[in-house]
């Protein structure tokens, strides 16, 4: 037995929206033999685009049950049945979720008309309910009301089960078939093409665009419960909407799969994602030659167009760094912008600067200091190449970093000892690092050292 649902909401989720109406048709397959169908009083204001669209009113819904009257009526109607919708996610999770703060836990099987009208009726322009019934002469009465629509998705579903040839209601219906729970525009093609190897994926709208990034240790396990749990979040409910695609890359391991996710949400700011998606303010060490001909070391925000010897996170860290490059090598704090140049010089006052900044130390000696505390700076910053398991038994992946925020990453096929720094850049892929990449590879070598070499 089928029931063909259709409800009417305040909102595009669950979490958020309520019920104003709602349809059962309970069917045989061939006619039906039970119609329900009532006004919901959401409890809540309806939207007035929501009203202009359905009719459905404020006005119209005061005197109607709110939906704990007609919970158990409606639970006992759905529940054994095989629940048929157009979109049926969409209709599945309002009522289930409504059923469940009653009480009622619903666990029917699922048919959607909208899936299976793509796999019946091919090469139609569109699949909404309105074109469907368009392209197969189906009239709607009643058209955005719950009854309305019930019955003219009855009478699709009828035609759909009369030209199901290829027995296409029986292989959605069995345990595990992507089609009771994918959202309408996603294929299940691309869900059985996903390997469960470590890997990040890539959720497309229906214009190809990535809306969301996402890394998992078995790909296919993980985008598949994406799609599977019950949440009811607006943020998720908007995701499953908008997903027509999904891609994926190997990537071997985990360290791998979690550089390649942090590479591509800063390169590709998906819309969904939320992690990651910070601009850094982040600083650097750097040094220039004053008109006086003395090298002079100073903090700065990190741009492009400034070489810098080390980087870090926040303006404290490199103050800190300086700081203690100043006392470790007497520089004057006046000339690494630690103090006001008008003020009394506090490395005088502790007997660690030796009198630049008085015209009493020698130039050229000064300037040494400072190149030796820049060789410390770049040391502190070693280029890290780690390696771990590839998409393949013969190859291997490569996560190399250096300073200034230098990143390549690939796969490659030659021994760690045959490899010397600038052989291992040309096989990698260049990119933008960031101090959560910094942060993740440093700890890896540091763990694994054994799969790290230093340059």
């Amino acid at each position: 037995m089928y029931a063909i649902v259709d409800i009417e909401t305040t909102g595009g989720n669950a979490g958020t929206g309520s019920i104003t109406e709602i349809a059962i048709l309970i069917s045989e397959g061939k006619e039906i033999i039970h119609r329900y169908t009532t006004l919901v009083n959401p409890m809540r204001p309806i939207p007035i685009f929501i009203e202009k669209l359905t009719g459905i009113s404020d006005e119209l819904v005061k005197d109607a049950p709110i939906f704990g009257q007609v919970a158990k009526e409606v639970f006992e109607l759905l529940q054994d049945k095989i629940f048929v919708a157009h979109n049926v996610n969409f209709d599945f999770s309002f009522i289930s979720h409504q059923l469940a703060q009653h009480g009622f836990k619903l666990q029917s099987r699922k048919l959607c008309t909208v899936r299976l009208s793509r796999k019946i009726f091919q090469d139609l322009p569109k699949y909404s309910l309105g074109h469907l019934c368009r392209s197969l002469g189906i009239e709607i009465e009643s058209r955005h009301r719950a009854m309305g629509d019930a019955e003219a998705t009855a009478v699709l579903f009828h035609r759909l089960l009369d030209n199901d040839k290829a027995r296409h209601v029986e292989s959605m219906l069995k345990k595990g078939s992507g089609d009771s729970y994918l959202p309408m525009h996603l294929s299940e093609k691309d869900l059985n093409n996903m390997p469960n190897t470590p890997g990040i994926y890539y959720f497309h709208d229906k214009k190809g665009k990535i809306i969301y990034v996402g890394k998992a240790k078995r790909l296919k396990k993980r985008v598949t419960s994406h799609f599977s749990n019950n949440d009811v979040g607006p943020r998720k409910q908007e995701l499953l909407r908008a997903v027509s695609r999904v891609s994926f890359k190997e990537c071997g391991n985990e360290l791998m799969m979690s550089v390649l996710e942090s590479i591509e949400i800063k390169r590709l700011w998906p819309a969904f994602n939320r992690s990651q998606k910070k601009f850094e303010n982040r600083f650097g060490i750097c040094s220039y030659t004053d008109l006086k001909g003395i090298t002079r070391l100073g903090i700065s925000k990190k741009k492009k167009q400034i070489q810098m010897h080390t980087t870090f996170p926040l303006l404290i860290d490199g103050t800190r760094m300086l700081n203690k490059l100043a006392r470790t090598h007497k520089l004057c704090p006046k000339m690494c912008f630690l103090q006001d140049e008008s003020a009394t010089c506090l490395g005088l006052e502790e007997s660690f600067c030796e009198g630049i900044c008085q015209h009493t130390e020698n130039t050229s000696a000064y300037n040494k200091k400072v190149n030796t505390a820049i060789e410390e700076l770049i040391n502190h910053s070693p280029t890290v190449a780690v390696f771990g398991a590839g998409r393949t038994p013969n190859e291997s992946s490569c996560v190399m970093i250096g300073k200034n925020d230098f990143l390549a990453t690939g796969f490659i096929t030659a021994a760690m000892s045959d490899l010397d720094k600038n052989d291992l850049i040309t096989m990698l892929e260049p990119s933008a690092s960031n101090e959560y990449i910094r942060s993740l590879v440093m700890k890896h070598a540091a763990t694994y050292p054994s799969l790290a070499l230093v340059f």
